[in-house]
């Protein structure tokens, strides 16, 4: 970061600073703020946080409040820098939930006032008091010192080299420019202001921004049931999309228990002979034997299933080259895998049913969103019908939990009977060219799952996904949620009321759960922790199912940004030349510099981040300037190979080469440069880095490319395959997807034209 006191020239040659004294230079330097709140005895999900005026946020809107970091078990902190020319520093303390929308509780007693570096009035604590009129008191403790631009600059310095606290400040957060500077956006050594909510852009309104939506409304919409003037009132809850298991820190990767119980208890239909695998592994480990590569790549064990007369296999294979979608949009691998399914398989195979089963918060809806997103982007036509969603549209939301008794044999029938449409609209999709639904109930009971089962003969492979969760805390964690969140309580003004009641439906699902131990299944016991798991499988085999089974072994819900970005510009890029290996433009290196800026001060409390960048030398020396974290390089992250056309311009090939402009232009997305690569081919090598970003725990930042980046972005936004080729992705510009308990949101921010 620069001082602040240098000059900034414009792109026409004007002066940026318009003459004017720079802040740091008035009154001998700035003050740093520091602002502490103890308390032994925390209060839940309350974060403290600080409001107020200019400076320091500008507005005293709770909304916009900062919110103070955890400096220890007991302590939160928040420190800042002001110019000392302010006439008064005006703000209080509030505590805001960490999850959900609840009400912020802001301090009593007056505003508390800083002038001139010296607090007004009497120092006193900060008092907050609850509905249950329970009062929080923590002790407070403010300091401001003026600091001169010497030691500021000097001590930014030994944080950059040391990534260790200075004598001067004390903490290592410090930032140098707090207010906006003309010129500061072109300057060769600019830097970012303290606010950097300055540079939010829009996200493109086509994105699927599913963390604004409830996961079970971003389902598909029933069929059976729909009707004019009905769905509008279901589906419009507006809440987080999240149903799921809440995790709130990092926790060390422990190794994955993965087993299969006896084969000789394992169910059977139609006297087929399947192999299987038994063991227990880590789910990165090596191993020699089947049951190794049935984890490290997952590809499961094949159903060597021989079909009853050559005739037979020709005319099942004659109706999948007659049925429409029958094969996923994908390549390579993929595609090959599937077709090996397809042949070898009997043809209700081809349509895979994975059925969620488990008690209410477990998290199945919010998994069975993740694993709808992952094979939709894969290339296979997936889709994500919630029971829940089709109840509340036969029979209402205002559902006391006396429905959910097993003992009332009205509400069995109405549950039993929606069951039965969800899963009827499901199979007709199927034989519409559907491969894999994703069927997402309690399905609590046998009686339940096996009139699935049923439904199912002839149609498609059921295979049971069943939740467990032993963690009392994030169980209840999760049923708060669930009140704020789901449509059922929507129409509930009273949290606590609807809090009992969900309570009530909960008890009455336990009387008669009936934990899953026939047919095909996958197990997830306490895999959303974030402290290791264990997942079990029975009678699992094929292609995708061990596909599955290896996204399942290496997701989780920690909480954590995703920060995705382009390269700087580079000359190849002023020169509209595709491909290549060039070196940075001067405005590429004024980006590389920018986002050194933006990273080190948007990660500054997460030294566990780390940066991966392709091993083109283009995203390396935008990345060169970030210190501090460890930079990973990655093939996959290569720019989609151009092949014949690499150092091409667009001009040229429509000159040179008219059939294959004319060809990528009907089909971006399956269009294959000559001896290079289509987007598709970028998808398959691209999943090792998806598979590794669900799994990492802390922030990583993408310095990659234009078409890897579209192809990231599309899994995270839910986007369809036809659109990736499309998807807006500007130079200079960071992509930030927060991953966790609440989906997936996206901000932009855009550090230079």
């Amino acid at each position: 970061m620069g001082t602040g006191a240098s000059r900034n020239t414009d792109g026409d040659g004007s002066n940026g600073d318009d003459g004017k004294e720079g802040i740091l230079d008035h009154a001998g330097g700035q003050f740093y703020v520091s602002l502490k709140m103890v308390n032994i005895k925390l209060k839940g999900d309350l974060i403290p946080h600080v409001y107020g005026s200019v400076p320091l946020v500008g507005s005293w809107d709770s909304s916009k409040a900062l919110a103070m970091g955890r400096e220890s078990a007991s302590m939160w902190e928040l420190s800042f820098v002001v110019p000392p020319n302010h006439e008064t520093l005006d703000f209080k303390f509030l505590l805001k939930p960490k999850y959900g929308n609840g009400p912020c509780i802001v301090e009593e007693g007056p505003n508390r006032l800083l002038t001139g570096g010296a607090l007004q009035g009497d120092s006193r604590s900060a008092l907050f008091r609850l509905d249950s009129d329970e009062v929080l008191e923590y002790r407070v403790f403010i300091k401001a010192d003026r600091v001169s631009p010497f030691d500021l600059a000097a001590s930014w310095r030994a944080y950059q080299e040391n990534l260790e606290p200075s004598t001067v400040r004390g903490i290592p957060d410090v930032s140098i420019n707090s207010v906006q500077q003309t010129g500061a956006e072109n300057g060769s050594s600019a830097s970012l202001e303290l606010d950097i909510e300055h540079y939010v852009v829009p996200a493109p309104s086509t994105s699927a921004n599913s963390g604004l939506v409830y996961a079970a409304n971003m389902t598909e919409t029933p069929r059976s049931l729909s009707r004019a003037g009905v769905l509008s009132n279901d589906d419009s809850s507006g809440s987080v999309s999240h149903s799921g298991i809440s995790v709130d820190r990092p926790a060390p990767i422990k190794d994955m228990e993965v087993s299969v119980p006896d084969p000789s208890k394992v169910y059977s239909s139609s006297g087929m002979v399947e192999s299987k695998s038994v063991g227990t592994f880590s789910p990165l480990q090596k191993q020699d034997s089947h049951r190794g590569l049935f984890v490290d790549r997952g590809v499961g064990s094949p159903r060597l299933v021989k079909s009853a007369s050559a005739s037979t296999f020709n005319i099942d294979l004659k109706l999948d080259t007659e049925t429409k979608n029958s094969m996923p949009a994908a390549a390579g691998a993929v595609a090959a895998a599937a077709v090996a399914d397809q042949m070898l398989g009997p043809k209700e195979h081809r349509h895979l049913a994975i059925v969620l089963v488990g008690l209410p918060a477990r998290g199945k809806t919010f998994t069975a969103a993740k694993l709808t997103r992952y094979l939709r982007w894969l290339g296979h036509d997936t889709k994500h019908f919630n029971v829940g969603k089709y109840r509340r549209l036969k029979h209402g939301v205002n559902q006391s939990a006396d429905f959910f008794r097993a003992d009332n044999p009205e509400g069995m029938e109405a549950r039993n009977e929606v069951a039965a449409l969800a899963m009827e609209d499901m199979i007709s999709w199927m034989h519409e060219g559907g491969q894999v639904g994703i069927f997402d109930a309690t399905n609590s009971s046998r009686k339940r799952r096996n009139m699935l089962m049923k439904m199912a003969e002839g149609n498609c492979k059921i295979i049971f996904l069943e939740t467990i969760c032993n963690d009392r805390d994030i169980i209840e964690r999760n049923i708060r949620l669930k009140i704020q969140q789901s449509p059922d309580y929507a129409e509930e003004p009273d949290f606590e009321a609807g809090l009992q009641d969900f309570k009530n439906r909960l008890a009455n699902y336990e009387k008669v759960y009936e934990p899953v131990d026939e047919g095909s299944y996958i197990k997830m016991i306490d895999m959303v922790s974030g402290h290791g798991g264990q997942i079990q499988v029975n009678n699992i085999s094929g292609y995708l199912p061990g596909r599955i089974v290896f996204f399942l072994v290496n997701t989780h819900l920690t909480p954590r940004p995703i920060l995705l970005t382009r390269h700087g510009e580079s000359r190849d890029n002023v020169r509209g030349r595709i491909g290549g290996d060039t070196i940075l433009s001067d405005a590429g290196e004024i980006y590389a510099k920018k986002l050194a800026n933006f990273v080190e001060k948007r990660l500054k409390s997460e030294r566990a981040a780390s940066i991966w960048t392709s091993t083109l030398q283009r995203t390396i020396l935008t990345a060169s300037p970030i210190a501090g974290f460890p930079k990973i390089q990655w093939r996959a992250l290569d720019e989609i190979n151009a092949g014949v056309c690499d150092g091409m311009t667009y001009e040229e090939i429509k000159k040179n080469m008219p059939e294959e402009y004319e060809a990528r232009k009907k089909d971006k997305l399956r269009y294959r440069y000559p001896r290079g690569e289509s987007y598709l081919d970028v998808i398959q090598r691209l999943e090792p880095v998806i598979i590794e970003l669900e799994r990492q725990r802390a922030p990583v930042v993408v310095i990659s490319h234009q078409a890897v980046l579209r192809a990231l972005y599309a899994y995270f936004a839910d986007r369809p395959l036809k659109e990736i080729p499309h998807i807006e992705t500007p130079l200079h510009t960071i992509i930030e997807i927060q991953m966790g308990v609440t989906g997936v949101q996206e901000k932009r921010y855009k550090l230079m034209d």
